[in-house]
């Protein structure tokens, strides 16, 4: 009889190889079963930690069902609220072609420029766009949104200030209130103080190193800056303004008035609202500061034929090489994001940008002169798109109205609201508002105020200056144009819908289509972040389940989705730890415990939260040397706050002493916290909250499916301890109002959905076997190339967990070549290479995640046997040691067919496995020259003389 249940066949699609090829693999690696490999693998310390509870999770039609009835919850209503977020439209074939396409969604951070240039290109738009609208010659790649993009600015501004006896940063009363919140996060740990008052009313600025202004004001204002940048110019003071992207098409740029840095959020070029995220934050500056900037930085450079290439530009500068001396502990941008407001701009042009810009602004001026005829009054003189009413007694049932009327108003005061308008605001909206406030008053002719309405930008401040007059901007303007350029931009790069993408540390899995179908609802895009909590009932279920479901997943007490990224997630992590320790009069806990094989973001995001890094020695086998750490926890007792640890080590292995760690560092009252970059070794087999850790961040772009997007978004939730519960991140709009993090109380909101559908379709059951088969495939990759390159960890029995080191630096020795040129090798066979030289220099460092075929896993093995061939005929002198396929890497198709010169065949270069033949990806550059782009830095468009010339 036909089984007539609804069967979940998720977990299926999800985990690559069938039961044959899992059969076969544990057989290579001598096992029964997977229960008997991962005995083997997981400490008998913390075994039994886990307490995910079992259940086989719904199936794809259940679970969307499921999340759309939740999403059914949250009230869409036409939203005036503002305060940098702003409804807006997402062009169809930007939304088409590349919010919803896995060719720009699956991609990773464009650290391999060679598989990078379609991304890097539209990242050099972004960077182009921010640097014509801003005035201001250098713009980086977007950082995470404006809030924590001014706390950057403030820290920038503290490093270059010549102002070096001041330890004052003033920030104007009409920022954004979320603004505010996060600038005094960032301010504490450091002993930073934020002042918040009126620039207008500083004579002398003296007692401050910078200073941060909003333009146009939160409030609506548009003030004149010129002066107030002189008065802090004049005390040696660095001034930041945050500007919006759309006013500034009409308005003077920021670097034009004096300002140093100019920031803000992209999100109203064409990024969804979600509940506050994810949206790209611009951050550009002078051309004498670009070493001191943080996040990064897409510049221009050659290949090896000379040939104009992208790449990321001084990444010298990144908290991986600087650690807790880097500019910031950013890992993470908002490319996906970054790359939407790109298009946007490119598929509008400066004509349409400036046309949408004022269309905005004369629907905002003919409220304006419709509501003085009711006798209101409205506060600015000089307005954009956002104004102030004084509308006294009548301010509550105003709001009660509207809301009645599925309107959203801005909450400013008891006597007061605000109103913003944007791109999507129509003369019905107007005549809606209109009704509103009439009061009985006959309704205005909205044909008589347009036809009279003016301008309320100040002519003293207007834009003179000419923007994006760089081709891209002037081109792809039908859809036919703009579906193609993205579709070209699409085929210069390797992403996961390519190959599988084997990142050590970075965890490239499946995106599951089902996972990013909600993400695009309007139901979870639509919605403002401070609209009232009564219409996010839907985000409330589901951010109570999720964080219930990552409770269970890592045995923790509690979660804040607030962190916008793994970055943001150690920062809160080490802020909670901080204020334990304060709230029982433990101040001076300050020293951080840090091993050396610890990720860069560690140190760097220690020294933001005030402490002392103390480095621990590993041993011989990559793992903590515990007598070294035991000697640093008794010598610090009395300062102890914390250890960073990475588990399972960044080395790729279960380290037996963990539970043993661990309490070395309770005993000398320090907390531990559990980088939980890793986790994908650990769902359903153990669980840091029960085996010692007191708080961990948790990457959702690694181990819970939100995809890299070419190099964000991410998220960075942390869990933690019940004794930690009350100092998780606060917000303006939660019940705990201090210790926010990012700007939205529940950062970048609109992707969770994708964790929360991959948890529920998962379930217990295959989120378990997920860790088990992730930790299968990488031992199996291990046993067949350790051969050929040296695994150089390993637990006991040999085995490593979810990725493994392979030792390249012998190879240097013997041939000459280097571990770039074998990464540029994998090129040629179709593959991201793996992490490079981290955690050790010379190394790769291969993570195959569960959802990779055995074929898959094969075909990569097969070309990295391949390439060890080749370089044993370099060693044995059979390819010149300097004229060869490796050091030659990657072959473009270009070189193919002009003259051939190298001692090797053609087809070696190129088709060195037959089964290339079927579906060859060719580089779009051969090998890009990492120090001229240092060198010659240009990391904006060539200006248009450049293709005159051409």
């Amino acid at each position: 009889m036909t089984d007539l249940t609804t069967r979940n066949e998720f977990i299926a699609r999800h985990i690559g190889p069938r039961a044959q090829d899992t059969a076969a693999m544990l057989e290579t690696l001598g096992f029964s079963d997977l229960e008997a490999l991962t005995a083997s693998v997981i400490p008998g310390s913390i075994k039994g930690t886990s307490v995910l509870p079992a259940g086989d999770g719904q199936s794809e039609a259940d679970a969307l069902a499921a999340i759309k009835a939740i999403a059914s919850k949250n009230k869409l209503f036409r939203n005036y609220i503002g305060q940098g977020y702003y409804d807006t439209h997402t062009p169809s074939p930007i939304l088409r072609n590349l919010l919803e396409n896995p060719a720009w969604y699956t991609a990773y951070t464009p650290y391999q420029p060679e598989i990078s240039q379609g991304r890097l290109e539209s990242l050099l738009n972004f960077q182009t766009l921010i640097s014509d609208l801003t005035g201001l010659p250098i713009a980086n790649a977007s950082l995470l949104d404006e809030g924590t993009a001014a706390a950057e600015a403030m820290t920038f501004c503290k490093r270059l200030s010549k102002n070096k006896a001041a330890n004052a940063f003033f920030a104007s009363q009409h920022c954004h209130p979320q603004t505010l919140d996060v600038l005094r996060t960032r301010a504490e740990p450091l002993g930073i103080e934020v002042v918040v008052g009126d620039e207008a009313a500083i004579s002398d600025a003296s007692a401050f190193f910078g200073a941060l202004l909003q333009y146009p004001a939160s409030n609506g204002d548009i003030f004149d800056y010129r002066e107030v940048v002189e008065r802090f110019h004049a005390a040696n003071a660095l001034v930041a303004v945050a500007a919006d992207l759309l006013a500034l098409t009409l308005l003077q740029a920021p670097g034009e008035f004096g300002a140093d840095v100019a920031l803000g959020s992209a999100q109203r070029f064409g990024v969804p609202l979600g509940f506050g995220g994810p949206h790209a934050a611009y951050f550009a500056t002078r051309d004498a500061f670009k070493r001191d900037m943080p996040g990064r930085l897409v510049g221009m450079s050659v290949d090896r034929f000379g040939n104009p290439a992208l790449r990321l530009a001084m990444q010298t500068r990144e908290q991986h090489i600087r650690r807790e001396k880097a500019t910031s502990n950013i890992c993470t941008a908002q490319v996906l994001l970054a790359n939407i407001a790109a298009m946007y701009a490119v598929y509008h042009g400066p004509q349409g940008l400036a046309r949408i810009a004022q269309r905005v602004h004369q629907l905002t001026r003919i409220f304006v002169r419709g509501v003085q005829g009711f006798g209101l009054a409205v506060e600015q003189q000089a307005f954009f798109d956002t104004i102030t009413l004084r509308t006294g007694a009548q301010t509550t049932a105003l709001h009660t109205n509207a809301r009645a009327s599925g309107i959203n108003l801005r909450e400013v005061d008891a006597e007061r609201l605000g109103l913003s308008f944007d791109e999507t605001t129509t003369q019905a909206d107007i005549e809606q508002l209109w009704s509103l406030f009439a009061d009985g008053k006959p309704a205005p002719d909205f044909a008589a105020l347009a036809a009279e309405a003016g301008s309320s930008l100040p002519a003293a401040q207007l834009r003179q200056s000419a923007i994006l007059e760089h081709p891209v901007f002037n081109r792809y303007h039908s859809e036919t144009e703009l579906m193609r350029y993205l579709r070209k931009l699409a085929d210069k790069d390797l992403a996961l819908d390519r190959s599988m993408i084997p990142l050590g540390s970075c965890t490239m899995k499946l995106n599951a289509a089902s996972e990013m179908i909600p993400v695009t609802w309007a139901e979870f895009g639509n919605l403002h972040p401070f609209a009232p909590a009564e219409q996010s009932a839907g985000y409330q279920q589901l951010t109570d389940e999720l964080e219930a479901m990552l409770c269970a997943a890592t045995g923790y007490d509690a979660v804040s989705l607030q962190p916008n990224a793994g970055s943001q997630g150690e920062y809160a992590g080490l802020l909670a730890i901080r204020a334990y320790h304060h709230s029982r009069g433990d101040d001076k806990r300050d020293i951080c415990l840090i091993p050396q094989s610890a990720h860069g973001t560690n140190p760097a995001t220690a020294h933001m939260a005030g402490m002392r890094v103390v480095v621990t020695a590993c041993d011989a086998r990559g793992n903590v040397d515990i007598d070294d750490l035991r000697a640093k926890a008794e010598q610090h007792r009395d300062q102890l706050a914390a250890i960073m640890i990475t588990y399972p080590s960044t080395h790729g292995v279960f380290e037996e002493g963990i539970r043993e760690i661990c309490a070395i560092v309770h005993d000398n009252g320090g907390q531990v916290y559990i980088d939980g970059a890793n986790m994908n070794a650990m769902v359903g087999l153990c669980a840091p909250g029960k085996f010692g850790g007191d708080v961990s961040h948790l990457n959702l772009h690694k181990t819970f499916c939100i995809p890299h997007g070419g190099g964000g978004p991410g998220v960075g939730p942390i869990g933690v301890k019940s004794h930690l519960a009350p100092f998780l991140p606060g917000h303006g709009h939660m019940a705990r109002k201090e210790g926010a993090v990012s700007a939205a109380p529940f950062g970048s909101a609109s992707i969770l959905p994708i964790t929360w559908m991959y948890i529920r379709m998962m379930g217990g059951t295959g989120l378990r076997l997920a860790s088990q088969m992730a930790i299968l495939n990488a031992n199996y990759i291990a046993r067949r190339l350790e051969e050929h390159y040296p695994v150089l960890y390993s637990g006991e029995g040999g085995l490593v967990a979810h990725e493994c080191i392979l030792d390249l630096r012998p190879l240097k020795d013997s041939s000459g070549i280097s571990v770039d040129d074998v990464a540029k090798r994998l090129i040629d066979f179709g593959f991201h290479a793996p992490t490079m030289s981290f955690p050790v220099a010379g190394t790769l460092m291969i993570e195959p995640t569960e959802s990779e075929s055995k074929e898959e896993l094969d075909r990569f093995c097969d070309a990295m046997i391949a390439i060890r061939e080749e370089i044993r005929a370099v060693e044995r002198g059979q390819l010149h040691a300097d004229d060869n396929p490796l050091k030659n890497a990657p072959h473009t198709a270009a070189e193919l067919v002009g003259e051939w010169t190298h001692p090797y065949s053609r087809e070696q270069a190129v088709y060195p496995t037959r089964s290339l033949i079927d579906g060859k990806y060719w580089p779009p550059v051969g090998r890009v020259d990492n120090v001229f782009g240092d060198r010659n830095l240009v990391c904006a468009c060539p200006p248009i003389e450049a293709y005159q010339d051409a």
